[in-house]
C-alpha cells in the first residue's frame, strides 16, 4: 500500500508528558512521518524541550516557538511549516499505540477525494479498582468527542481553504469543533478512522473544574460564529449553562430580597438555590468514588461553578459581541 505522505504537528506548553508522546510516536510501526513539528507555546521557555525522546525520528523533528498565543496559533504555525499533503495533529499528552502508523496509513489511503479529515479513536484509561472521579469522567468524555485534535488528520488543502484554526480560541477548547464546522462548510467531509490513541488522564488539582468554566466564553464565540444550533452540527454536549443561569439567579434573588427585608421571598429563593446546588452536587458525586475528599470537592465546586460559569458567559457576550466568521484561506 502506498501511504499518503503526512507530517505530525504537536503543540506543547512544555509538560513532561511530551517526551512520552514523542517516544510512542517513534515506536509506532508503519510509514514514518515526513516531518514532526513540535510547537513550543510557552510564553517564556526556560528549558529545552525533550525532543531527543523521538529517537529514530530525531532527524525529522524541528521546533518552533509561538510565545504563549494558545494551541490554535501553535497549530497554525505548525501547519504553515510543513509541506506534506496530510497533517496529523497530536496533543502532547497522548500516546499513540504501537500499530498507529500502520492504521493511519490505512485511514489516509481509504480517504476519497472530498475527505478533508480523518479522526483517530481516543481511549482514556480509567482506574479499574474504583469509580472514576469527576475529573477522570470529564477526560473520558474525549472518547465520544467529534473531531478532537488530540489525534486528527487533515488534508493541508482543506485547512487552508477553511482558513486554518481560529486564533481567537486561546484555550484548548472548542477550537477543534470550530475548525471542523468550517472545513465541512467548505464542502469537505470528515470521518472517523481506525487508528487508536491513548489519552491518559493528566494530573489536576481539586479546583480544576472551576478553571474549566472559562469555556463558557468560548461557547459564546461559537454561537456568534456558527449560530445557536452549532451544538448539534458539531456533535457537542450542550452543558448545564441554562441550569447555572437559573441557580445563580436564585442565589442573587435571595441576597437582594434579604437586603430589602423581604424575608419570606429570600427564604424561598434561598431554598430553591440550595435545592438546585444540591441536585448539581449529587449528579457529580453519585457516579464517582464517593470518597470524603471527592465529596467535599464536589460540594464546594458545585456551589461555585454556577456563578463562575455565568460570569464567564457574560464576559464572552461582551468580548465577542462583534465577532465575525473567520475570513478565507491564509
Amino acid at each position: 500500500m502506498n501511504a499518503p505522505e503526512y507530517a505530525v504537528v504537536v503543540p506543547t506548553i512544555g509538560r513532561p508528558c511530551l517526551a512520552d508522546c514523542l517516544r510512542a510516536l517513534a515506536s509506532a510501526t508503519g510509514p514514518r512521518p515526513a516531518e514532526v513539528v513540535v510547537v513550543d507555546d510557552r510564553p517564556e521557555p526556560r528549558d529545552i524541550l525533550p525532543v531527543e525522546a523521538a529517537g529514530e525520528l530525531c532527524d525529522r523533528v524541528r521546533t518552533l516557538a509561538t510565545g504563549g498565543r494558545g494551541p490554535a496559533a501553535a497549530r497554525n504555525a505548525g501547519l504553515r511549516a510543513v509541506t506534506a499533503p496530510w497533517v496529523v495533529f497530536l496533543d502532547d499528552d497522548v500516546r499513540v499505540l504501537p500499530d498507529w502508523a500502520e492504521r493511519l496509513a490505512e485511514d489516509l489511503a481509504a480517504a476519497d477525494a472530498r475527505t478533508g479529515g480523518v479522526q483517530g479513536r481516543l481511549t482514556v484509561p480509567l482506574p479499574e479498582d474504583r469509580r472514576p472521579t469527576d475529573w477522570e469522567r470529564g477526560t473520558a468524555g474525549l472518547e465520544q468527542a467529534a473531531w478532537a485534535t488530540a489525534d486528527m488528520a487533515y488534508r493541508a488543502i482543506a485547512l487552508k481553504e477553511a482558513g486554518g484554526f481560529d486564533e481567537r480560541f486561546r484555550r484548548a477548547f472548542r477550537e477543534d469543533a470550530d475548525l471542523a464546522l468550517r472545513v465541512m462548510d467548505a464542502g469537505w467531509t470528515l470521518r472517523p478512522g481506525q487508528r487508536v490513541t491513548r489519552h491518559p488522564v493528566r494530573p489536576a488539582d481539586r479546583w480544576a473544574s472551576l478553571a474549566a468554566q472559562r469555556g463558557n466564553a468560548d461557547d459564546v464565540l461559537m454561537n456568534r460564529l456558527h449560530g445557536a444550533d452549532w451544538w448539534i452540527r458539531a456533535h457537542a454536549p450542550r452543558g448545564r449553562l441554562p441550569a447555572h443561569l437559573a441557580v445563580t439567579g436564585l442565589g442573587l434573588a435571595a441576597s437582594v430580597c434579604a437586603a430589602a427585608g423581604h424575608r419570606r421571598a429570600a427564604a424561598v429563593a434561598g431554598a430553591l438555590w440550595a435545592l438546585g446546588t444540591a441536585e448539581f452536587a449529587v449528579a457529580r458525586i453519585a457516579p464517582g468514588p464517593r470518597t470524603r475528599d471527592e465529596i467535599l470537592t464536589m460540594a464546594a465546586t458545585s456551589a461555585a461553578i454556577p456563578p463562575l460559569a455565568v460570569r464567564h458567559w457574560l464576559t464572552g457576550l461582551v468580548r465577542h459581541r462583534n465577532a465575525q466568521p473567520l475570513g478565507g484561506a491564509r
